[in-house]
């Protein structure tokens, strides 16, 4: 498949613009502007985006409840048709490398597929039945049936670091289009050639499904004001984002302060605490800090799992700073994202190495155009909980080492923690339990992922994962980005009491015609209710 860029918006299955204004994607690696302008999408696309979504939301309600599956797998060959067009693109607009390019498309298409898996099984709207009892003393008991329906139109806003797993087709369009809602987009200003070619691919499926065009749209804009008129549309039923923390507050608020508010599942900043406790050091002093040091520069430090601050502590604690540093000084200059990114990296590191107590162990400094070297920097366990702004997101190629002379140390800087998506323990075979237990409470109490001797870099996309964890790390700590649970953020439950059986959607039908898991009476079963 080949595409000449439009620089327009997908508005209802055509692509237009009112050409009010216009912006351009930017090479990270040269600073040279791309081509072609993108036009910004203004309020009349907004809504125009949102009437066609609420139309394919009645067009739908009739079709048989699989419908997404195939919808899913049609785009996932679609992205697949794209070939080269789209890594070519994506690189032009992230300076990420080709390999890392291919291995994101291919885990962008695997999770669009495995979410057709889920539709297609049926067993995720999680239907429950309790029949009918007129015997019941001292009331009889009415017929009350629930499952998860979909909520209406989604809006997601995609990321920077990720442009193809967590951008225009990601995980966030993927779980909303899983749960039979129409899917607004709003295109990452870094990367709008790579938005528009991935919402060619969703065009082509919905065509070929002979679905409404409704179903998807994509708006492109550098504007605050898009989004908040994305948000603030009175059509618009929930957000998923994936940002900083500033961004997703800021979406958070003006769907709150809405007349009718609605959730924002937004994933935000993250520093991901590692814990090294003693045996770990002594006995694994190079390999900890080689592979740390790797997870810690890995993609330029731009992931949103990246290991931000280490702490340490033991009598070897100095040997293994110092051989992370190592491999940090060793590693070469990075192009990052784009020059926002870099200069607000270069700001944050700057500010922490001005605050008394913190050593510079390895200056980072800023190059040509986009790229970075790295930075590591150090301080003290005191400092550290004393230090609100040590315990902020550095997002870029550089990370904090806090010494702690004691566990204790240690568990009041775990205890003067906010939210993160992962905590890490590198632990050895001879640690004292109780001290280990204590530290996996505490972590447990304040992540979304626990990861014992490994590194947290690396997100695995099963039905077992959880990519979130308590504010700020995401808005709503009992949901995911990642994984089959992602599903239940873009779905709401409706409980059907004496209904018809010809009014019940299928999956609440005594025939149970989809033959799908369902909790009768407090029993499992597939079977037919007689």
């Amino acid at each position: 498949m080949t595409h000449e860029l439009t620089g327009k918006n997908l508005i209802n299955g055509r692509w237009q613009s009112a050409a009010v204004g216009s912006f351009s994607g930017v090479n990270p690696t040269t600073g040279d502007a791309l081509s072609p302008t993108f036009a910004e999408a203004t309020a009349d696309e907004v809504n125009a985006a949102l009437t066609g979504a609420q139309q394919a939301v009645l067009a739908v309600r009739e079709l048989e409840p699989r419908w997404p599956a195939k919808l899913l797998e049609a785009i996932a060959a679609q992205i697949e048709a794209l070939g080269d067009e789209l890594l070519v693109r994506g690189e032009q607009e992230t300076a990420l490398p080709r390999p890392r390019l291919t291995g994101e498309r291919a885990r962008t298409c695997s999770q669009l597929r495995m979410f057709a898996e889920i539709v297609r099984d049926g067993s995720w709207v999680e239907a429950v039945i309790d029949t009918a009892d007129p015997n019941r003393q001292p009331l009889p008991r009415p017929d009350i049936r629930r499952m998860f329906r979909a909520r209406g139109p989604v809006a997601v806003f995609g990321a920077s670091n990720f442009p193809f797993a967590f951008g225009t087709c990601g995980g966030d369009t993927a779980s909303a289009l899983a749960a039979g809602n129409p899917v607004i987009v709003k295109g990452h200003s870094s990367h709008p050639g790579t938005s528009e070619l991935f919402a060619v691919a969703v065009a082509a499926a919905l065509n070929e499904c002979k679905l409404p065009a409704g179903l998807f749209a994509l708006l492109q804009g550098t504007r605050h004001e898009l989004s908040r008129q994305l948000v603030e549309h009175p059509l618009t039923q929930a957000v998923g984002f994936t940002g900083s923390q500033r961004a997703g507050r800021a979406l958070f608020d003006i769907a709150a302060s809405r007349p009718s508010p609605i959730p924002v599942y937004a994933e935000m900043g993250s520093v991901n605490p590692v814990v090294i406790l003693p045996s770990a050091v002594r006995d694994r002093t190079a390999e900890i800090a080689k592979d740390l040091a790797a997870s810690l520069l890995l993609g330029c430090g731009q992931f949103c799992t990246k290991p931000g601050v280490i702490f340490v502590f033991g009598d070897n604690d100095r040997q293994l700073s110092n051989a992370i540093a190592a491999h940090v000084n060793a590693s070469p200059a990075a192009t990052m994202l784009n020059h926002s990114l870099r200069d607000s990296f270069v700001q944050r590191t700057t500010a922490i190495a001005k605050v008394p107590g913190v050593n510079q162990l390895v200056e980072g400094k800023s190059v040509q155009h986009a790229m970075m070297t790295p930075a590591l920097l150090e301080t003290t366990a005191e400092t550290f909980k004393n230090e609100p702004r040590l315990q902020e997101e550095a997002f870029g190629p550089g990370g904090l080492l806090v010494h702690c002379q004691t566990a204790d140390e240690a568990v009041a800087c775990l205890n003067s923690l906010a939210g993160n998506l992962t905590g890490t323990l590198q632990a050895g075979p001879n640690e004292d339990h109780a001290t280990v237990a204590k530290l996996l409470h505490i972590l447990e109490s304040r992540v979304g992922r626990l990861i014992v001797n490994g590194y947290p870099t690396g997100v695995e996309v099963g039905r077992a994962i959880v990519h979130g964890g308590p504010y700020p790390a995401t808005t709503d700590a009992a949901s995911t980005s990642v994984g089959s649970a992602a599903i239940r953020r873009f779905v709401r439950l409706i409980a059907y009491q004496n209904t018809p059986q010809n009014l019940l959607p299928p999956a609440l039908q005594d025939a149970n015609p989809l033959g799908i898991m369902r909790l009768v009476n407090g029993q499992w079963t597939n079977r037919a209710i007689v």
